[in-house]
């Protein structure tokens, strides 16, 4: 029998990796304060993705979901806020002219501040403090007083938040998402990459079909979506204090939801079926994310997709499988298998990102693209062969010109890597990389549609 729900019915559960804050009393001051702040989201508007997310779960659309490893407080600015989001835009044009099909584009982007780590404790040269958590938690200087958690940083986070969601949201309904400017989203330093060159070339194609939509009168000005476009957002519910303070009752529905972002997701190292953060997530309503790493049993993901998922609804719960690119061929399958077997209705995501970090030969934690590649190209396999659809990729990336993952069209090495490696915590795409990737994708959704086409046609004959 499943226990009543409440907002704060995880904290009589076990709980990882939240932190230690030295004075009970003011957390709670902060949670108190958060709590009578306004929503950053709307139940509507996750209710919209939830909708969307449904298409996915069917094959009819595609989860684009991506953006920064970990916000920072220090590289808060306009320009990088919007650089990620022109990238995404890119890559969802790419995906929806390349594929012919829909993409829901959601970022990691107006909440994304916290991190779950591998150990409490790191040593430097000798010394050991805390682990940096992300700056909603701690501070990234090796310092004593900088590893102290402090509940004030969600205050901050709060307030980065909600400025990152106001210019996202003039970005995509202001004009800057006009398809007819797809020809000014491009980065200076993509323009003289192979991906690059090739986007140009996608949007010169896309000129002539605005151009023709136009001759017959489909225009900006009788068609919104060509003008403005859906951005959501998303973040890892890690932080359960700061969660529970920005969760409330929607007033049409009557209904929890987590008012911090429109999705949420729970990561590989928190998803313990009685654990707090599971115990968060089945109560509220918001479109939910489940990481699925190479050490989850397939009875284990039916029990959890029953526990954030009991009514079955399309569009409530995405698998995000980060396997690496040397398990997902030999581990994916017996989970579709099972998923499909039980009639559970889930988005199948993919993020090649986590299963392939490594440490380069200088020290630099990397990721290869070629081994991003490689998972994409398995995730896709895998769903071909079961007959199942490859619903979204989740990954992180930047619209800054950084040298973080090594290979790719670039053929950025270790030695690169020094140049402008800039991440806080896991290393990111830079947007040439990323159009890469999306290129990739757009050619396996290619190649997705017309084998179905094609079995369609035998099944029709």
């Amino acid at each position: 029998m499943v226990e009543r729900w409440a907002p704060d019915s995880w904290r009589s559960k076990p709980a990882k990796q939240l932190p230690s804050y030295p004075d009970a009393a003011k957390v709670k001051a902060v949670e108190q304060r958060l709590a009578s702040f306004p929503p950053l989201v709307f139940a509507g508007e996750a209710r919209r993705l939830k909708s969307k997310l449904a298409d996915a779960a069917a094959g009819k659309a595609f989860l684009l979901q991506g953006g920064d490893c970990a916000e920072s407080f220090a590289e808060f600015h306009p320009n990088n806020i919007r650089d990620t989001f022109r990238v995404l835009l890119q890559m969802a044009v790419v995906l929806t002219f390349g594929a012919g099909i829909p993409v829901i584009k959601v970022g990691r982007m107006a909440g994304q501040f916290a991190k779950p780590r591998s150990a409490d404790m790191e040593m430097i040269d000798g010394v050991e403090l805390p682990s940096y958590r992300g700056d909603i938690i701690n501070g990234f200087d090796f310092t004593e007083g900088a590893r102290v958690p402090d509940p004030e940083r969600m205050m901050q986070a709060y307030t980065q938040a909600a400025s990152t969601l106001n210019l996202l949201r003039a970005f995509a309904q202001g004009g800057y998402a006009d398809l007819h400017k797809v020809h000014q989203w491009t980065l200076d330093f993509v323009e003289r990459s192979p991906a690059g060159e090739h986007f140009q070339e996608l949007a010169d194609r896309l000129d002539e079909t605005l151009a023709f939509m136009e001759a017959c009168g489909i225009t900006a000005e009788t068609t919104p979506q060509i003008r403005e476009t859906d951005f959501f957002t998303s973040h890892e519910a890690l932080l359960l204090p700061f969660e529970q303070a920005l969760t409330r009752v929607d007033s049409t529905s009557g209904d929890w939801y987590d008012v911090s972002a429109h999705m949420l997701w729970v990561g590989d190292r928190t998803r313990q079926p009685d654990g707090a953060h599971i115990e968060f997530l089945r109560g509220v309503k918001n479109p939910i994310g489940l990481k699925c790493g190479p050490s989850l049993d397939p009875d284990e993901l039916i029990r959890l997709i029953d526990l954030l998922n009991p009514a079955n609804e399309a569009g409530r719960l995405t698998l995000i499988v980060r396997m690496g690119s040397d398990k997902v061929l030999d581990k994916l399958p017996a989970l579709v298998r099972k998923v499909q077997r039980e009639g559970r209705t889930v988005v199948w995501s993919c993020d090649p990102m986590h299963g392939n970090t490594i440490k380069a030969s200088n020290g630099y934690k990397t990721r290869p693209v070629e081994r991003v590649l490689s998972e994409c190209k398995g995730f896709f396999a895998v769903h071909q062969a079961e007959g199942t659809h490859a619903g979204g990729i989740h990954f992180e990336l930047t619209g800054q010109d950084v040298t973080e993952c090594t290979g790719g069209a670039q053929a950025i090495t270790d030695h690169a890597l020094a140049l402008r490696y800039h991440t806080a915590c896991d290393p990111r795409l830079n947007a040439s990389q990323s159009l890469e990737l999306a290129f990739l994708l757009s050619d396996e959704l290619k190649k997705t549609r017309g084998q179905r086409d094609v079995t369609r046609r035998a099944a029709a004959e």
